[in-house]
C-alpha cells in the first residue's frame, strides 16, 4: 500500500505514467473503507493458526482475502478528460478479468449491484478500487491456485450465501500464475488502450538468513548505515546469477562458506533514498532473492567492518523483535517453514510460523 502511495503521487504531479502492478501477496485479509469488520468470521488465534494478516486499508469495497495463487493488480491509472467515471472504470477492469479467464474455457458473468466477476455463484476475482484527484490505485484479486480454505475465514466481501472459486478449480489442472499474468496484462493492455512496457528492476538484490537449529544469525549495521539488525543482504553484481551473489555475500560478510539454499521467496519494494535518487530519477524499485544458509554459530563470524558493527544469534522471537522491514519479517517466517519441512521431511509437513506485530513497511534505503 505504502508502494501504491508513492506511485498515486507521482503520477498526480505527472512525474510517472501510468502503471500496472502485478504481484502475489503473503495470505492476509483486509477490510476496505467502510467494510463490517462484523464479516471477518475467525478469531485472532484461527488467523494466528493459519499464518493469515488482517489490516484495514483505503481501497472501497467490504472484506477479502489475498494470498499465494492470486494474480492481484493494482492499476495507478489517470483517469483523464472525457474518462472520469468510475463506474464505467470498474466495468472495464471487470471485462479485463472477464476476458482473461475465457482463454480458459470458463464463462464468467457480472452480477447485478455485486462487484467483482462470478462463476454461477462463486466469485473468481475480486474488485476494489480507490480514485484520488483522478488517479487510480487497488484493483483486483483474480484466484488461480488459491488456498480457497482460507475463505472460510471471512464472509467473502460481506456476501452472504455465495461461494468462491479459482482458475484451477474450474479447469481441473494446474495453471501457471505466470502464464495468467501475461494473458491478463494483454488484455488490460488492449481494453484500456495503453502500451504495455515491461519494466525490470532498478536494482537486483539477495537476502541470506543464516541459520543454526532453531537460532539465527542477525547483522547489525553500523550507524551511518542504518543502524539496524538485518540478515546478510547484498547486490547482485553485473555477471552475476543470485545464486553466485549468495556464495559471495555470505562469505564477505560472515567469513564463511557454505551453500545457500532457495527459500522460493522473490520480495519487490521501493527504495526511498536521496542518493540513489539523483542516479535514478524514477522510482527505484527493488526486487530481493531469498535464501537460507545453515552455519555452526559456534565458529567465528568475520564482520565486514565497513557495514557492519555487531552479530548476534537470535531465537526466532529475537530476531522478529529486532528486524525493521516486513520483507525481512516474512523471509523469516518463510524460514520457519523451510525448518519444518527439512525436519518432517515432507512438503505437506510443515510448522506454523509465530505471527508478531506489523513492522515497518521498507520505505527508505536500509
Amino acid at each position: 500500500m505504502r508502494l501504491q502511495e508513492k506511485l498515486v503521487e507521482m503520477r498526480q504531479r505527472d512525474e510517472i505514467d501510468d502503471q500496472l502492478l502485478l504481484l502475489e501477496h503473503p495470505p492476509v485479509i483486509t477490510l476496505g473503507r467502510g467494510g463490517d469488520p462484523g464479516n471477518l468470521l475467525a478469531s485472532g488465534e484461527a488467523l494466528q493458526s493459519n499464518g493469515v494478516r488482517y489490516y484495514e486499508t483505503t481501497r472501497g469495497g467490504d472484506i477479502t482475502y489475498h494470498g499465494p495463487g492470486q494474480v492481484v493488480g493494482y492499476p495507478i491509472v489517470h483517469l483523464g478528460e472525457g474518462h472520469r467515471d468510475i463506474r464505467k472504470y470498474v466495468t472495464r477492469l471487470e471485462e479485463v478479468l472477464i476476458q482473461t479467464v475465457a482463454e480458459y474455457g470458463i464463462s464468467a458473468n457480472r452480477i447485478d449491484g455485486k462487484r467483482g466477476i462470478w462463476v454461477g455463484s462463486n466469485k473468481i476475482a475480486a474488485i476494489g478500487v480507490r480514485i484520488a484527484r483522478w488517479v487510480t490505485s487497488h484493483g483486483w484479486a483474480l484466484n488461480v491456485s488459491t488456498n480457497l480454505d482460507h475463505f472460510r475465514l471471512i464472509t467473502p466481501c460481506g456476501i452472504q450465501g455465495m461461494g468462491v472459486t479459482s482458475i484451477e478449480r474450474e479447469v481441473g489442472r494446474d495453471v501457471p500464475a505466470g502464464e495468467v499474468r501475461a494473458i491478463l496484462s494483454a488484455k488490460f493492455a488492449r481494453i484500456f488502450e495503453r502500451d504495455l512496457v515491461p519494466r525490470s528492476e532498478t536494482i537486483r538484490l539477495i537476502k541470506v538468513l543464516p541459520y543454526d537449529g532453531d537460532r539465527v544469525l542477525l547483522l547489525h549495521r553500523r550507524p551511518e548505515r542504518g543502524n539496524n539488525w538485518q540478515p546478510v543482504t547484498g547486490t547482485i553484481e553485473d555477471g552475476e546469477s543470485p545464486i553466485e551473489s549468495a556464495r559471495r555475500e555470505l562469505r564477505e560478510e560472515t567469513g564463511q562458506t557454505r551453500e545457500p539454499e532457495s527459500l522460493d521467496l522473490t520480495q519487490s519494494f521501493m527504495i526511498e533514498s536521496q542518493f540513489l535518487r539523483s542516479q535514478h530519477p524514477a522510482p527505484i524499485i527493488a526486487s530481493e532473492v531469498t535464501y537460507a544458509a545453515g552455519l555452526d554459530s559456534r565458529a567465528p563470524i568475520r564482520l565486514d567492518a565497513l557495514e557492519h558493527d555487531e552479530y548476534g544469534w537470535f531465537t526466532f522471537a529475537g530476531a522478529y523483535e529486532r528486524i525493521r522491514w516486513t520483507d525481512d519479517r516474512e523471509a523469516l517466517e518463510r524460514l520457519q517453514q523451510f525448518g519444518g519441512r527439512r525436519a518432517a521431511g515432507s512438503e505437506q509437513e510443515r510448522i506454523s510460523p509465530t505471527r508478531y506485530p506489523l513492522l515497518a513497511a521498507r520505505s527508505s534505503s536500509s
